[in-house]
């Protein structure tokens, strides 16, 4: 009976491994999901109730163009750059903080929905504030500052702060408040989502960051 039915076993498990190796190399070639910024606008927009995702539009302004001035303007930032910090407050890049949550609770298509959402919005300019350190935040933002081996923001964040979509964010325009917590976080340690930065903010002083964050805030 074995030798009467073991060609047909042989048969049907041969058969059973081209299914089962067809379906997985199906499985790696599927195209990814199509990035949609109209889905990523609705779920700014109107967050999900449903799964505890406010609308980001409640922090970060209509079209990404906050007015709290420790809250991040993003409209306009890379979309490459916005999804890498979505994916950043999900791990050891940037944990523990009030973005944590609702970074966890969307999923990875979700993330570079938004992402690219907010990249076909405009930048909201701002402007400089601090008369008496205009002068000192442009040397640092041209030049750096050579004796303490701080480079120039301009080097990697452009001359007009636009930044390098993929690498480096759009600082141009940005707020004080925001820009100035962002260099200090990465001066103490707290953020961790940039070596570089971290390396560099650690070499300046709470009033070279403060100058440098004003006069980015006027760059357009």
């Amino acid at each position: 009976m074995n030798r009467a039915f073991s060609p047909f076993v042989k048969s049907l498990f041969v058969a059973l491994l081209a299914v089962s190796g067809a379906a997985s190399a199906s499985e790696a070639h599927a195209p990814a999901a199509k990035v949609d910024p109209a889905k990523g606008a609705t779920l700014y927009a109107e967050g999900d109730n449903a799964r505890g995702i406010a609308a980001c539009v409640s922090c970060h302004g209509a079209k990404g163009a906050s007015t709290i001035t420790v809250n991040p303007k993003l409209g306009g930032q890379g979309e490459a750059y916005i999804y890498k910090q979505l994916v950043a407050f999900t791990d050891a890049g940037r944990p523990g903080t009030v973005m944590t949550a609702f970074a966890k609770a969307l999923t990875d298509e979700e993330k570079k929905n938004i992402a690219a959402y907010l990249a076909t919005e405009p930048t909201k300019a701002g402007a400089a504030k601090n008369k008496d350190t205009i002068e000192l935040g442009k040397k640092i933002y041209r030049g750096g500052i050579a004796e303490n081996r701080v480079p120039a923001c301009a080097s990697c964040h452009g001359p007009a702060g636009a930044g390098m979509p993929a690498a480096y964010p759009r600082v141009g325009g940005q707020h004080q408040d925001y820009s100035a917590a962002t260099l200090k976080a990465f001066k103490a340690g707290t953020r961790k989502s940039s070596a570089e930065m971290q390396a560099i903010a650690y070499r300046m002083s709470d009033k070279e960051i403060e100058a440098v964050a004003d006069y980015m805030a006027g760059l357009k």
